[in-house]
């Protein structure tokens, strides 16, 4: 009886870490957020890096570990996902990273609909004058694409649920 208890146990705490883990697909939206965050900021040289980062965070994803749903997600997504981060991983130029980072959002939003990225929301922002969306972990609004010239231009247009 001892023996049932402790296997008892070991599989709730099991189960319990399990679930409060980052899912598979979350180090991709992590180095999406500091690519965003960079690009707030206007640093070219922080978004190129953390742009690398995302390129390898989507090239060493362990698909093994990713629930068939989001795999499929991923798989049809990923090469887009890929380009703009390679391109904007490769350039100093503000503006270019600028515009690989609304088809990279556009391709983020749609995995972040489709597959599991996170235990919290993720706030999906919308930008009037540049009539691009953006992910955020964050209720605030801090614009990317233009940085410190208008950094809260946008709202939030949708709010994704764990």
């Amino acid at each position: 009886m001892k023996q049932f208890i402790a296997l008892v146990a070991l599989f709730a705490t099991t189960n319990v870490h399990a679930y409060a883990q980052q899912p598979v697909l979350g180090s991709i939206l992590t180095s999406y957020y500091n690519l965003k965050d960079a690009l707030v900021n206007s640093d070219a040289k922080a978004s190129a890096a953390a742009s690398g980062e995302l390129l390898k965070a989507i090239n060493t994803i362990d698909m093994s570990a990713i629930p068939a749903k989001d795999h499929m997600a991923f798989m049809s997504l990923k090469d887009k996902l890929a380009f703009d981060s390679r391109h904007i991983s490769e350039s100093t130029d503000i503006h270019h990273q600028r515009e690989h980072f609304t088809s990279l959002s556009a391709n983020m939003a749609s995995l972040a609909k489709q597959a599991h990225l996170s235990q919290q929301p993720i706030y999906e922002d919308y930008c009037p004058m540049k009539k691009a969306y953006w992910l955020s972990s964050d209720a605030a609004i801090k614009n990317p694409y233009f940085g410190s010239s208008m950094p809260t231009c946008g709202k939030i247009s949708a709010t994704l649920k764990p």
